[in-house]
């Protein structure tokens, strides 16, 4: 029962200040530093005649930062760091859901065909553009950051959580790529593939969550209380967070594969190409048959 009230209150002389409370706030300067920054970056991007966006792109943009705020700084991520699983499972499903479709509608197309020419980042953009890479890069990436060895290494260090909150941001945007093709040139799905994807990419990555459910003891010593944090024991919390990491994943992935699927039975009532090549395609292919022709010229004239 005592522990139970100092879980639920933090009333007791010297206990650490609970994240939520106005008690435990942190500035987090490294989340505002990196958001100011990218903000800046794509101000001065933008300033460009070539790379100019409409109103809608700017506050898609300015969405994402926004959500990339409240995922990464006071109480969400303080919470997510070491008190409940919940909220690392919220904090992640921002990043994977929302965040990448923000900032891909954000983002000029000129501006990110020119960001991937160069040939190692176009060669990763088109793999990451395939179904089936895209699926096990997800997958891999949302088992492996909350394996019990990540979770308890992010728990203790600010460098691993930087760095796996970088690897997951860089998941979610692979995830969204097969769907939103933001580079020019890379495989297009119809719209019967792409929901079929989606359907996939909602099973796969996220069968962690029904461990969760089903687990008759916490997994993960950070989130492991002798009490309850905001009413939950720490079992409830994992279980909680299967049910929402499942749903929401669901939820979103879904309605997106529906919207798809109603897409392609009205393009074929019209009858149209319901997803033309653009000129940044054929532009795209052209250097690459120009890159391979320049590789094949100088394999020939090396001396042997």
């Amino acid at each position: 029962m005592n522990d139970a009230l100092i879980a639920a209150t933090g009333a007791v002389r010297g206990a650490t200040p609970l994240p939520w409370t106005l008690s435990g706030f942190s500035l987090h300067p490294g989340a505002w530093a990196g958001v100011l920054i990218l903000a800046a970056v794509y101000a001065a991007v933008i300033r460009r005649s070539r790379y100019s966006v409409s109103p809608r792109q700017a506050w898609c943009f300015l969405a994402a930062l926004g959500v990339l705020l409240v995922a990464y700084t006071w109480p969400l991520s303080d919470m997510a760091a070491r008190s409940l699983l919940v909220a690392l499972v919220v904090q992640r499903l921002l990043v994977l859901l929302a965040v990448p479709p923000l900032l891909f509608g954000g983002l000029p197309r000129p501006f990110v065909a020119s960001l991937t020419r160069p040939a190692a980042l176009d060669a990763i953009a088109r793999v990451c553009s395939r179904p089936v890479p895209a699926v096990g890069i997800v997958t891999l990436v949302a088992v492996g950051t909350l394996s019990v060895p990540a979770v308890d290494a992010a728990a203790s260090s600010t460098v691993v959580r930087g760095a796996l909150d970088l690897v997951l941001v860089a998941a979610g945007l692979v995830l969204w790529m097969p769907v939103l093709h933001p580079v020019p040139g890379t495989p297009r799905l119809s719209h019967v593939g792409t929901a079929g994807y989606l359907v996939v990419q909602s099973i796969l990555p996220g069968f962690l969550s029904v461990v969760w459910i089903f687990a008759r003891h916490p997994l993960y010593a950070p989130f492991k209380h002798p009490g309850h944090v905001l009413g939950l024991s720490s079992l409830s919390d994992q279980q909680l967070s299967g049910f929402v990491a499942k749903f929401a994943v669901i939820a979103v992935l879904w309605t997106v594969a529906l919207v798809m699927l109603l897409r392609a039975e009205h393009g074929a009532d019209e009858g149209g190409d319901p997803d033309p090549l653009t000129w940044a395609d054929v532009e795209r292919q052209l250097e690459r048959v120009e890159r391979r022709e320049r590789r094949m010229t100088e394999g020939r004239d090396r001396p042997r």
